[in-house]
């Protein structure tokens, strides 16, 4: 089950690492948000090496639906409910910059980056549309109302986001990773400090940056109740229509939709890792109804960490531990997160202020509803009694018939059916 990335575009190859290592900022994690702030680190001239367990984006980043776009579902209005205005356009500032860094990096990348509109609609209740739009009034930005959309069903209205954009994002990274200081296959196994025991010696540095998707340390931060995963699904289908622009539902078990070339990509099924949902059966059934002469190229699923608020954590680990920060919780919006991550933690590491700091400190309030959700599944999770266990936190392992895993519905860890690891928080396979 490869994605439609994978399937057109190789990754180069790095070296795994051979004997210690001294460096200034040690990143863990090889996804699209490790990368850039390697990136960004190399251009500033930085001492730095990159730790990948496995290879480079093999984790989440090759499942991207790969839009690059501020526009994160309805999120306007709900920031300046929780935050207020200030904080509100910080948000929206730092994901602009991201944009624009993407959109300067690629005039000189061949990664199929095209300038398209967003639009995130809602099929029955037009006045979230419009508080919405009054929301992207009150912080400036030229939304506009859209009463139509190209898909085969009617709409309320659509917020309609112009000059965004979408990208081939395994040719992106093939391109800027070349001439970075990578190791594959180097796998962090313990932290003493800001020195780093891998499978293959240490790696010691002064700062360290974590970008594992799913932070790997429990007793920092508290991401195990901050966190929690998503799954969702996505099809490619041949001779079926260009819609000429990025979609999305408002709803959680809405759709999206966008084109690649001659193939339209349809996501949905979206749930809660561990949890039951229609999968690719869903979006299959949905495009036999509305797209009967299209057949399916790919179909691939991905896994989305979401924080407690809809804002990714950014910045320092936790309060207590000096030199080591975090990028977490993407909410689904990876590719944007990952940019703001690299431009947020190359500035800290250097000692520099970051004018979108404040917005993504995860040291923030986790005082929200979804912290009570997360404590209960995890309850649940090390009370149900099963065998198989997560070695993550010890909850019961849910068995994934669809796509024939092992996974946990506290934190999101997944397992082949022999026990090997697939998604973290967990580091380690099954035992038997």
């Amino acid at each position: 089950m490869e994605s439609l990335w994978e399937q057109t575009q190789k990754q180069p190859d790095f070296p795994a690492q051979d004997g210690d290592i001294n460096t200034d900022v040690l990143i863990i994690g090889g996804g699209m948000a490790g990368v850039l702030c390697a990136y960004k680190l190399h251009c500033a001239g930085v001492p730095y090496v990159l730790a990948e367990a496995e290879t480079v984006c093999s984790g989440i980043t090759k499942n991207t639906t790969a839009k690059i776009t501020g526009q994160h579902g309805f999120i306007y209005n709900k920031l300046i409910s929780r935050f207020g205005i200030e904080r509100a356009k910080q948000y929206l500032a730092a994901n602009e910059a991201a944009l624009q860094a993407y959109r300067k990096l690629c005039r000189n990348i061949d990664c199929d980056f095209e300038e398209k509109a967003a639009y995130t609609y809602s099929t029955d209740d037009r006045r979230k549309v419009e508080k919405e739009l009054k929301a992207l009034e009150k912080l400036g930005f030229p939304a506009e109302f859209a009463d139509k959309v190209p898909l085969p069903f009617p709409v309320a209205g659509a917020v309609r986001f112009p000059n965004q954009a979408q990208f081939h994002p395994l040719k992106f990274v093939s391109s800027i990773a070349k001439n970075l200081n990578i190791y594959e296959h180097t796998r962090v196994q313990e932290l003493l400090g800001t020195t780093a025991v891998t499978n293959h010696g240490r790696i010691r540095a002064k700062k360290i940056i974590v970008t594992t998707h799913f932070p790997f340390l429990n007793k920092h931060g508290s991401y195990f109740l901050k966190l929690y995963q998503h799954r969702s699904y996505v099809i490619a289908l041949e001779c079926a229509p260009d819609v000429d622009g990025m979609y999305l539902d408002e709803a959680k078990t809405g759709m999206s939709f966008r084109n690649y070339k001659n193939l339209l990509l349809v996501g949905g099924g979206s749930h809660r890792t561990g949890k039951k949902s229609g999968g690719w059966q869903e979006l299959r059934d949905f495009a036999r109804r509305h797209y009967p002469q299209a057949q399916e190229k790919y179909h691939w699923a991905t896994q989305d960490c979401m924080s407690l608020d809809g804002v990714p954590y950014i910045g320092p680990y936790s309060a207590s531990t000096k030199d080591l920060y975090v990028a977490t919780g993407f909410n689904k919006w990876g590719m944007t997160s990952s940019m703001v991550s690299a431009m947020i933690l190359s500035d800290l590491v250097q000692g520099k202020e970051n004018p979108y700091e404040e917005v993504f400190s995860p040291s923030r309030s986790i005082l929200h509803p979804q912290l009570a959700v997360n404590g209960f599944e995890t309850v649940v999770g090390l009370l149900t009694p099963t065998a198989k266990r997560c070695p993550h936190l010890g909850c019961a392992l849910k068995w994934n018939s669809l796509e024939h895993t092992w996974d946990c519905p506290c934190h999101g860890s997944r397992f082949t059916e022999d026990g090997k690891l697939i998604d973290n928080p967990a580091t380690g396979n099954l035992k038997n």
